[in-house]
């Protein structure tokens, strides 16, 4: 055997390792992957109960059922609603017509049983695929005072920048 043609051969099997533990990695993560769905991808996908997912939207008004520490809400993208049923301590953002995120498993009966809730943090935030969906089914309302404003919007400050714009000339100190 040439030396050539025992480095073709190491090179190889390095790859085919490099490939397995690839792999391996892959098929490890495929466990813990949460995909994040809208109300109206959950009804027109065939999700398989079971299924853990992230559900996105707003709550809808007048959904908010409470008895003790559970509570059954459902989320609306403005086209279709899931009910969402949850044991545990709601954040204190939550209210009705707000945007909130729940990650749970898919019930039989189409209900989505969560296991967390996540409700925005402030006026102005939401998550891109929550607004992107909300786009899409006319309910985002962008610009309004008190609605939401997608990250990629928000300007900064006057303090915050650091170069002038053409429009605000920079001003020299005395």
């Amino acid at each position: 055997m040439t030396r050539k043609s025992r480095r073709l051969i190491l090179i190889g099997a390095g790859l085919g390792v490099l490939a397995l533990a690839a792999g391996l990695i892959l098929t490890a993560l495929n466990d813990t992957i949460v995909f994040f769905r809208t109300p109206t991808e959950v009804a027109q996908q065939q999700i398989a109960p079971g299924a853990r997912l992230r559900l996105g939207g707003l709550v809808e008004p007048g959904s908010v059922a409470k008895s003790g520490a559970s509570v059954r809400f459902a989320v609306t993208d403005g086209n279709s609603k899931v009910t969402v049923a949850y044991t545990g301590l709601l954040p204190d953002l939550f209210r009705e017509g707000q945007g909130v995120v729940a990650e749970g498993v898919l019930q039989s009966d189409g209900t989505v049983k969560a296991d967390s809730v996540l409700a925005k943090h402030d006026e102005r935030y939401m998550p891109r695929e929550v607004a992107d969906a909300l786009k899409k089914s006319g309910h985002w309302k962008e610009g309004e005072e008190g609605g939401p404003v997608p990250p990629a919007t928000k300007t900064p400050g006057p303090q915050s920048s650091a170069v002038p714009s053409a429009a605000s000339p920079a001003r020299s100190t005395p």
